[in-house]
């Protein structure tokens, strides 16, 4: 098997590196040649520790990062969280921790990165989701912050195109199966929730997305084959034809 080098000697950033999406685009830039450096809540002896939703936590991953990398020309903002809850029963708590994480952490992440990514005409690539762009029941608050990091990064790639800065974003649908009725009664706090609305979310086209799917897609927007592709949310979904 031949492996493309598209990311040869790139600098490269990524949150939520420890597991699923993070972890997959984190393998795939690093063997495609990148200088990778992942972030995660769960830090690790190849990951720094980075909480996204703390500016102070963010400002820190980011100088050790571009001290020892020397720059910047990729941001990859993966790091996320979700809560399967009825409206009826969401807590305060729950919505302001989802929207901390989902929005307002890819905002400091960009923001920190913006001064380097500009030094380099670099680019950012954020996994925001299919939620942020349909209705899906019980995932109201993920659904909010998902629209609204939709909206922030194409304001923010208008805003940069002048300096040469592409921002774009992966829309994922379902990653992986979704649990079988019996599977899901089996699940803490799905209690009362009306599987049926979920099956909805099925896909017309068989097999299950898997992770690598979504590095494949980040990848593609953060080469130089996406030069020209700003503005972009790029859905790679199964269950609907956009």
């Amino acid at each position: 098997m031949v492996t493309t080098m598209r990311f040869q000697d790139k600098r490269v950033f990524i949150t939520g590196a420890a597991s699923g999406i993070g972890a997959a685009t984190y393998e795939l830039f690093r063997r495609e040649g990148a200088r990778v450096v992942g972030v995660d809540v769960n830090a690790s002896d190849d990951l720094l520790h980075c909480d996204v939703a703390d500016p102070e936590s963010v400002t820190r991953a980011m100088k050790e990062t571009v001290d020892g990398l020397g720059g910047l020309d990729i941001c990859v903002n993966v790091a996320g969280i979700n809560a399967m809850v009825s409206f009826e029963d969401m807590t305060l708590e729950v919505w302001q921790k989802i929207l901390g994480v989902n929005v307002t952490g890819p905002m400091l992440v960009t923001k920190a990165a913006l001064p380097h990514l500009r030094e380099s005409r670099g680019n950012v690539v954020t996994v925001a989701s299919i939620s942020g762009m349909r209705a899906q029941p019980y995932f109201s608050a993920y659904g909010t912050s998902k629209a609204g990091l939709l909206n922030l990064m194409k304001s923010l790639a208008v805003e940069l195109a002048a300096d040469q800065v592409r921002v774009n974003c992966v829309c994922p649908g379902g990653v992986g199966a979704l649990p079988s009725p019996d599977e899901a009664a089996q699940i803490p706090g799905l209690d009362g929730i009306d599987l049926s609305l979920l099956m909805r979310m099925q896909g017309v086209l068989p097999g299950v997305t898997e992770q690598a799917d979504i590095a494949e897609a980040i990848a593609y927007l953060a080469s130089d084959a996406a030069r020209s592709v700003t503005g972009a949310a790029l859905v790679v979904d199964r269950a609907t034809v956009w």
